[in-house]
């Protein structure tokens, strides 16, 4: 891990010495930071979200660190919402990146081969399962990971015939039409909604194995009967960790047995691992951990290596879509690709999916040892670098949503940067970059142990 932590000491090394921001004339240093979130209020949607809970104007960045206009410096945990797999701005990225631009390369180009994008799917091919790459075909979609859903979704009712589809509650798979259907929050019922096993809040209340085998026969059985009202679908489709249903993971043995249901039963599988892929959960993919191989995964976030890219691969028997049927004006984008590149091939040859775990380990023993002391804390869950913190009113165990904003606040005043996820939005979310040191953690541990206290108090 050597070569990881010299990157990201020099990159924490550029951040301190950047350049001061400063004050425009004749006013405090935050002034022009309060000028740009009140036309931002007046001239934006109201439809913002992160603009709304984490009130600053990022001026500078580098690795964990974002430096304010107001001349604050923040531990970002929330990482583009997984996107920066090496925080921001790493050498490497910023480097791929200045390459394609000093060769002259073009920078858009459709669905054009280059050597660009033909190095970044060399990369991504060499790191799949090894059960899909032997075989595998990769569309290059719109850039947001909802459209490589939507293609997904595409592919297998155009490569079955079929309309239906199998999805799970709790899930998200993004804001388009056909993504937020498969979503758990979905307002319409257009698919049909299984089980997702937990062990906090089990379906069946339960949890444990029990639990989980019990969410695998009610699919089994739904599937089987005639008289269940679900005709074979299209796919399934299932995040190997449920991030913003509030970072719950999926059982091995659960998932394993999803690929059997759907391989014996002809349903093509769906991974999406837009949020969990290239390392975030300890393995370079989430379904690595049970050893399934699915049909198609969903690709997005982190593999853009911080700018937007989003692709499907799948299996090649499932490519019967004519040219044109999916497509996007947006899918050559070359300096993801690059970006993309070199963020896989640091991950996987600096092993940061093995630190992802052993960091994520130690960080939820900790997050864990402080139950005892704030009985606030329902639970800690998670994997890898992907980890939730449920907070709870004690006196009733009911969702305490309110304090997990309060303590999304105390975070901020302390220069940690968390967002909310859950059922109803009381899970405390860290997703810091995977190149997270050890004295890192310590401090974002540190100052999190500081804010939930904080919290109860007001």
């Amino acid at each position: 891990m050597a070569l990881t932590e010299q990157a990201e000491a020099e990159a924490e090394g550029e951040a301190a010495a950047a350049a001061h921001v400063p004050p425009q004339a004749g006013r405090g240093p935050g002034a022009g930071a309060e000028a740009i979130l009140r036309r931002q209020a007046q001239r934006e949607s109201a439809a913002r979200t992160y603009a709304r809970s984490l009130p600053i104007v990022p001026v500078r960045a580098r690795g964990l660190t974002i430096e304010g206009a107001d001349g604050r410096r923040y531990l970002d945990c929330l990482s583009g919402a997984g996107t920066l797999a090496l925080g921001h701005n790493h050498p490497v990225v910023l480097e791929a990146i200045r390459g394609v631009l000093d060769s002259g390369a073009p920078l858009h180009i459709l669905d054009l081969a280059t050597p660009v994008k033909d190095a970044f799917t060399t990369e991504l091919f060499a790191n799949l399962p090894a059960g899909l790459a032997a075989d595998a075909r990769i569309q290059f979609c719109g850039p947001a990971g909802t459209d490589a859903v939507e293609a997904a979704l595409k592919l297998v009712r155009t490569a079955t015939g079929r309309s239906g589809l199998l999805a799970f509650t709790g899930a998200y798979h993004g804001m388009t039409a056909g993504a937020l259907d498969a979503s758990g929050g979905a307002p319409d019922v257009r698919v049909t909604r299984l089980p997702y096993p937990q062990d906090y809040h089990c379906p069946f209340g339960v949890g444990g194995a029990e639990g989980a085998r019990l969410a695998a026969a009610w699919t089994e059985s739904l599937l089987d009967d005639p008289k269940g009202g679900v005709p074979t679908p299209a796919a399934m489709i299932v995040e190997p960790v449920q991030g913003e249903g509030g970072v719950n993971p999926a059982p091995d043995a659960w998932l394993r047995r999803m690929r059997e249901i759907t391989a014996a039963r002809g349903i093509p599988l769906i991974a999406d691992e837009v949020q969990t892929g290239v390392g975030r959960t300890g393995a370079f993919w989430g379904v690595d951990h049970a050893g399934v191989v699915p049909d198609v995964m969903v690709l997005s976030k982190a593999i853009g290596g911080s700018l937007p890219l989003a692709v499907i691969v799948y299996r090649a028997g499932l490519d019967l879509w004519a040219p044109g049927a999916h497509a996007g004006t947006f899918r050559g984008n070359q300096l993801a690709m690059a970006a993309g590149t070199a963020t896989l091939a640091y991950v996987r040859e600096n092993q940061l999916a093995q630190r992802a775990a052993e960091l994520g380990a130690r960080m939820l023993a900790a997050l864990r040892g402080l139950a005892p002391a704030h009985p606030c804390i329902g639970d800690v869950r998670g994997r890898g670098l992907m980890i939730g913190v449920e907070l709870i009113d004690p006196d009733t165990a009911a969702a305490a949503p309110a304090l997990a904003a309060a303590v999304r606040q105390e975070c901020l005043d302390r220069g940690l940067i968390v967002e909310l996820g859950g059922r109803h939005s009381s899970v405390i979310r860290l997703l810091p970059p995977l190149t997270l040191t050890d004295e890192q953690a310590a401090a974002v541990l540190d100052r999190l142990a500081d804010a939930i206290p904080a919290a109860t108090r007001r």
